[in-house]
């Protein structure tokens, strides 16, 4: 893995967790009831959580980071709860997106990106799902183009979605785990997040390699 792919995505993980210490030490969240994070969000149980995932899935769905939202849902939530609505609202925004492609937007996306749907296709067709898990852990590349591409390709959504969903788990554990951290042992929770972060990427860039050259070679 390229070391500029690895530093970029660090930088995101110290940009959160920089701005989460900051709205905590600045009092911001109780001074504030314009703060919909927690006026709307937290601890405000089923209206909470619906208005998380409604925000959070149209957030990944009109492509911006998706670590942010997990990241949201760990200082909302905790890491548990949080975990399991992150997660939620990344496999929506995936699904809005991959539904806006597949039925509303094919003659814009095939226009723009016709390219970049004839090598997802190769790299998609036959394995679906185990494709579509490794290219959700690799650190590089973007989420909604990705969508856009598999909605117009010849991907079935079942195991592409589905693949996704494992994907993601990775960063999604790891993102809430900072966001959690925001709380309580920020420290410890910060040290494991870079280091899940680093060896979650090295390792889908390592099973993308074995699986592509498997590919190739007549799987």
């Amino acid at each position: 893995m390229r070391a500029h792919i690895l530093l970029k995505g660090l930088l995101l993980m110290a940009s959160l967790l920089a701005i989460g210490w900051a709205v905590k030490a600045s009092g911001l969240a109780h001074r504030l009831d314009a703060n919909w994070v927690d006026t709307e969000i937290r601890g405000n149980g089923v209206s909470g959580w619906l208005y998380y995932l409604g925000f959070g899935a149209l957030t990944v769905a009109v492509g911006l980071p998706r670590q942010a939202v997990c990241f949201l849902a760990g200082y909302a939530f905790g890491l548990g709860e949080g975990l399991i609505l992150a997660e939620t609202a990344s496999g929506l925004g995936c699904l809005l997106c991959f539904l806006y492609a597949r039925l509303l937007g094919r003659e814009l996306v095939r226009h723009r990106f016709a390219e970049r749907i004839e090598k997802l296709d190769a790299v998609l067709k036959g394995h679906p799902f185990t494709m579509a898990t490794l290219i959700r852990l690799l650190p590089v590349g973007s989420n909604v183009l990705t969508n856009l591409v598999a909605g117009v390709s010849s991907v079935a959504l079942p195991p592409f979605l589905a693949g996704s969903l494992v994907g993601y788990l990775p960063q999604t554990a790891i993102f809430v785990l900072l966001g959690s951290g925001i709380h309580v042992q920020p420290v410890w929770r910060t040290v494991v997040s870079v280091a899940l972060f680093v060896m979650s990427g090295l390792l889908g860039v390592v099973l993308y390699r074995r699986v592509s050259k498997s590919t190739s070679s007549g799987w």
